[in-house]
C-alpha cells in the first residue's frame, strides 16, 4: 500500500515545489514508512513526485524511483501473480525494471496484462514526454485526477485534499485501462488529450464498438478542454478474466433450480446438495482456488518484527499481521476458515466487528482496570474508551446490534474448529458525537467523490472498523485494544458474483436466468467506481492495506466460467438460494449456522443506518458529505519532512 501523487504544471504561474499542505498529510497516513519527493523540469513542463511507502513485502523501497535514463515510477500495487518475484524481493523495483526494459507501448500494455493483484501506478517516461498511469481491471486500488480551469495544471492522486466542493472536486480514473499524455504536445497546445488503451478480451470482435462507448463515458465527466482519444494502432490490454458464462439451460428451469419452498433452511438440506458428484467437486474446486487466493494475501509479510516484548498475557505474546473485516456471515467465515489455514497458528488474527450506537444509549461506564494493567503492551487505550466499555456483565447496546450477535456466534464456530488460534474479536463501538465528530473532521474526504446516502454509510462503518481500535473480552475479562494488523482482509465481491444481494432475487423473478446473468455482469463491471476506490481509500488512511479474495483474478476466472445455476438457485428461500455455491463451500470447511445466515448489508448489519435520518434512500445525495470543517484538524510536523 503506497501513496501515489504527481502534480504537472505547464505554465510558470503554476510551478510548485511542494503538494498542499492536507494533500500531502492524507497520502503521508497512506504510506507510513517511507516518503520522497523529486522534481523533474522540462522547458514546457514541470512534474512533481510524491511518494509514501506502507512497507510489507521484501526490502523497503522508498518511491519513487527513478533510473538512469530518467524515467520515473510510482507504484500502489501487490504483484500476487504473473510476475516473478521472490518472498524477499520488492515488487516495486521489479515492476520498474520490467518497464525500464519496455521498447515500446505494446510492451508496456503486455507487461500490466501479465500483472495479477490490485494496482493503480503512475510512470514517467523521460525520453517520450510521456506520462502514463491507470488502475488494474477491477480499480481495487484508489487514483483520483484533478484537473485546473483551462488546462494550466492537472494532478494524479491516492486520495483528494481536506477539502470539499463542486469547482475543486477531484474524479476517480475510470478503471477502463489505462491512460497516456504527451506533456510536451499537452504544454505546447495548452489541449489536454488523454489517449486510452482499454481492457479487451482478445477473441472479442467488438473491441471497436466497446471502445467507443468506453471514451463517451469517461468524457462525460471530464472538463470540456479534456479529450479521450483510442490509440491509433488500436492497442489495449488483455482483460485478465475469462468472459462471464451467460448459458442458458436447454432443459427447463425447473430440472436445474428446485422450486422455492417455506420450509425454514437448515444445514441438512445444504447436504443434501453435495450428494451430487458434480456438484461436490465443483465446491471443492471453488474452494481450492479461494484457499490460494487467501493464502497470496496473507504469506510474505515481516513477521519476524511484530513479537510484542514483556506482554502481560499470553494472549498478547504475539500481534496480529492479518485482520479480517468481520459480521459473522458467510462471506467473513469463510475468509478467516481459510485465513486459519495459512496464518502461521502462533500469531493471532484480528476480527474486526463495528457496532453503531446511538447517543442516548450510550453504555453505563461500569468498567475498571487496575493502573498496572492499563500499561501493559497488549492494552491499547483508545480515544473516550471509556464511553463505549462496559463492564463483562453490564448490557451494552452494541450487544443488540445484528452484526454483534452473529460475530460473537461465528466466533464461536471458529473457536471450536481451531481453539488452538488466538482469535482476537475487536469490539468497535461507535458513538453518534464520535461518528459526527470524526466524519465531519476527517472521513468526508476519504469517500468523496462519492456521494451518496449509501457511500456514507459504508464508508463510515469500513473507516471504524478499520482502524480497529476498540474491546477485546477473554474469560470475561474486557480489554482495551488497537489492531497494528497492516492487512486487512474483505468479503466485498462474493455478493456481486454470487447473487448475494436482494435486486438480484427480483431481477431473477422478474426476467429469469438470462435477466440474472446481465445484471451480474453489470455489478462486476461497475464494483470500481462504486466500491473499490472508496474502500481503498478510507482502509489505507490508517495505514493499512485492503485485500480482496474474492476478486482474485484466479477466483473471478474460476466463478465466471460457471453457469448461474451452480452459482445461486433463487428460487430457494433466503438463507440457501443467494450465494449457494459459498454456502456449500462453507459446509464442506465444517461451518455450522454461519452457512445459513441470510444477506444483511454492512449499513444495516452494524446500524449506522439507524442513527441519523432514517427516511433517506440509499442513493439520495448525502449532505453529510457535502461539506467538510477543518476545526480539531491539525497536520502534523512529519508532512514538512
Amino acid at each position: 500500500m503506497c501513496g501515489i501523487c504527481c502534480s504537472v504544471s505547464f505554465s510558470v504561474e503554476h510551478f510548485s515545489r511542494d503538494l498542499e499542505e492536507s494533500l500531502l498529510y492524507n497520502l503521508k497516513r497512506r504510506g507510513p514508512s517511507r516518503s520522497k519527493r523529486l522534481l523533474k523540469s522540462n522547458v514546457n513542463y514541470q512534474c512533481l513526485f510524491s511518494g509514501h511507502v506502507l512497507h510489507l513485502r521484501g526490502a523497503l523501497t522508498a518511491q519513487p524511483v527513478e533510473d538512469r535514463r530518467g524515467n520515473v515510477f510510482l507504484w500502489n500495487g501487490e504483484v500476487f501473480s504473473g510476475l516473478r518475484v521472490e518472498a524477499e524481493e520488492n515488487d516495486t523495483q521489479i515492476m520498474f525494471n520490467h518497464l525500464s526494459s519496455c521498447k515500446d507501448e505494446a510492451d508496456i500494455l503486455s507487461l500490466f496484462s501479465k500483472v495479477q493483484g490490485p494496482w493503480s501506478f503512475i510512470y514517467y517516461q523521460a525520453s517520450t514526454h510521456f506520462l502514463w498511469f491507470g488502475r488494474d481491471f477491477f480499480g481495487r486500488r484508489s487514483l483520483l485526477w484533478h484537473f485546473s480551469s483551462l488546462g494550466k495544471s492537472f494532478c494524479l492522486s491516492s486520495v483528494g485534499p481536506q477539502k470539499s466542493g463542486g469547482a475543486n472536486q477531484w474524479r476517480e480514473v475510470p478503471a477502463s485501462g489505462i491512460f497516456r499524455i504527451d506533456l510536451h504536445s499537452t504544454a505546447i497546445s495548452r489541449c489536454v488529450i488523454l489517449k486510452l488503451y482499454p481492457w479487451k478480451y482478445i477473441c472479442k470482435e467488438t473491441i471497436d464498438e466497446e471502445c467507443v462507448n468506453s471514451l463517451a463515458q469517461i468524457s462525460a465527466d471530464l472538463p470540456a478542454f479534456v479529450s479521450v482519444v483510442a490509440s491509433e494502432a488500436k492497442l489495449y490490454l488483455e482483460k485478465p478474466v475469462v468472459p462471464l458464462n451467460r448459458m442458458l439451460p436447454q432443459a427447463p428451469l425447473e430440472t436445474h433450480c428446485r422450486p422455492i419452498s417455506s420450509t425454514p433452511p437448515t444445514r441438512g438440506r445444504l447436504q443434501d446438495f453435495l450428494t451430487d458428484g458434480h456438484t461436490k467437486k465443483v465446491v471443492q474446486r471453488f474452494i481450492d482456488v479461494l484457499s490460494v487466493a487467501v493464502q497470496r494475501r496473507v504469506l510474505y509479510l515481516p513477521r519476524d518484527e511484530n513479537l510484542a516484548p514483556n506482554a502481560g498475557l499470553e494472549t498478547c505474546k504475539r500481534k496480529a499481521n492479518v485482520a479480517i473485516l468481520f459480521s459473522g456471515g458467510i462471506d467473513s467465515m469463510v475468509i478467516a476458515t481459510l485465513a486459519d489455514r495459512h496464518v502461521p497458528l502462533g500469531e493471532p488474527i484480528d476480527l474486526l466487528n463495528v457496532a453503531f450506537m446511538t447517543k442516548e444509549n450510550s453504555p453505563p461506564v461500569s468498567f475498571s482496570k487496575k493502573k498496572s494493567e492499563q500499561k501493559s503492551n497488549c492494552e491499547m487505550p483508545s480515544e473516550d474508551l471509556s464511553k463505549n466499555v462496559a463492564g463483562a456483565t453490564a448490557i451494552s447496546p452494541a450487544d443488540t446490534v445484528p452484526d454483534r450477535i452473529t460475530g460473537r456466534a461465528g466466533l464461536k464456530e471458529l473457536q471450536t474448529a481451531n481453539p488452538s488460534r488466538i482469535w482476537n474479536f475487536v469490539e468497535i463501538n461507535v458513538s453518534l458525537e464520535e461518528l459526527q465528530k470524526l466524519r465531519r473532521t476527517h472521513i468526508c474526504h476519504l469517500v468523496q467523490p462519492l456521494d451518496t446516502v449509501l457511500d456514507d454509510s459504508i464508508g463510515c462503518a469500513v473507516w471504524f472498523a478499520s482502524r480497529g481500535i476498540g474491546q477485546v473480552v477473554n474469560q470475561d475479562e474486557v480489554k482495551s485494544y488497537q489492531s497494528d494488523a497492516k492487512v486487512i482482509l474483505t468479503g466485498i465481491g462474493a455478493d456481486e458474483q454470487l447473487a448475494g444481494y436482494s435486486r438480484h432475487r427480483i431481477r431473477f423473478q422478474t426476467l429469469g436466468l438470462e435477466g440474472l446473468n446481465k445484471e451480474l455482469a453489470m455489478e462486476l463491471g461497475r464494483i470500481s467506481s462504486r466500491n473499490l476506490g472508496r474502500d481503498d481509500r478510507v482502509i489505507g488512511d490508517h495505514g493499512k492495506e485492503a485485500r480482496f479474495p474474492f476478486l482474485d483474478e484466479n477466483v473471478v476466472s474460476f466463478l465466471n466460467s460457471l453457469p448461474v445455476w451452480e452459482k445461486a438457485n433463487l428460487t430457494l428461500p433466503r438463507g440457501i438460494g443467494e450465494k449457494l455455491l459459498l454456502r456449500l463451500a462453507a459446509v464442506e470447511l465444517g461451518l455450522t449456522a454461519s452457512s445459513l445466515l441470510p444477506k444483511r448489508a454492512m449499513q444495516f448489519g452494524s446500524r449506522i443506518a439507524k442513527l441519523e435520518r432514517r427516511n433517506e434512500k440509499a442513493s439520495d445525495k448525502c449532505s453529510r458529505l457535502q461539506t467538510i470543517s477543518l476545526e480539531n484538524f491539525s497536520f502534523k510536523k512529519e508532512v514538512k519532512s
